[in-house]
Formats: structure tokens, sequence, C-alpha cells
């Protein structure tokens, strides 16, 4: 797992990141929202690598069911750029769409089971 250092941001470029990750081998995830959500996810990393460069204030913040992960989107274009996990607090997963040159189409991507990990109901 290699990882590198990449520029990224929402769709209006509200949030501007900077982030310290390996991109392969890329992660979808099953659960209700990531089936909704549709992103394609970096391999984990620890909070310390990613440095929000703007828009804190232009983050909003979304929890379901167990309330654990916490999944950040921009309140003005609705991109989701980043989230804390639910499996292990510490670390967190960026959006690969989000990221500057990374073409995701030319990522292979496995499936986590996060349906599995659900506690209450069908989330």
């Amino acid at each position: 797992m290699n990882t590198e250092v990449f520029q990224g941001s929402c769709h209006c470029g509200a949030v501007k990141f900077e982030v310290r990750t390996a991109i392969a081998p890329a992660l979808r995830c099953n659960c209700s929202l990531c089936r909704r959500k549709g992103a394609l996810m970096s391999q984990t990393f620890p909070r310390e690598a990613l440095t929000l460069l703007s828009g804190d204030e232009d983050l909003t913040l979304y929890q379901f069911n167990t309330r654990v992960a916490k999944h950040y989107f921009c309140r003005h274009c609705g991109i989701y750029p980043f989230h804390q996990t639910r499996v292990d607090p510490t670390r967190w997963r960026v959006n690969i769409g989000c990221l500057e040159g990374v073409d995701l189409f030319a990522l292979e991507a496995s499936v986590a089971d996060g349906a599995s990990l659900s506690m209450e109901g069908d989330a």
C-alpha cells in the first residue's frame, strides 16, 4: 500500500483539503448510505493525514444508525469528501472522486460488507 499526498475538494470548491493516503486498492461499501452515495473510497488513514485547507464552516455532518461514523458533506454542493469510519473511529477514508489528478474509473475496487455491521435495523 503506497501512500501519496493528494489535493482534494468538493464540487463547488468551498471545501479544500490535502490528504496522505493510499488509493489502491480502492473500496466501495454496501451499507445503506454508501450504496446511495456511490463513492469510491481510499484506504483508511489516521486523522493527522488529513488537512482541511478551507471550508470548515461549509462542512455539515451526517450520522446514522449507531452514530459512530461521521460522514461530512459540503452544505453547498452536497458532495461527500471524507468520513471517519465506524469500525475504527481513529481511521478516516476520503472520496477518491474528490482528489485532483486521479482517474477513479481506472481503479479496481473491492466491496466492504458494511451492511452486516448494522446494529439497529436496516442501516
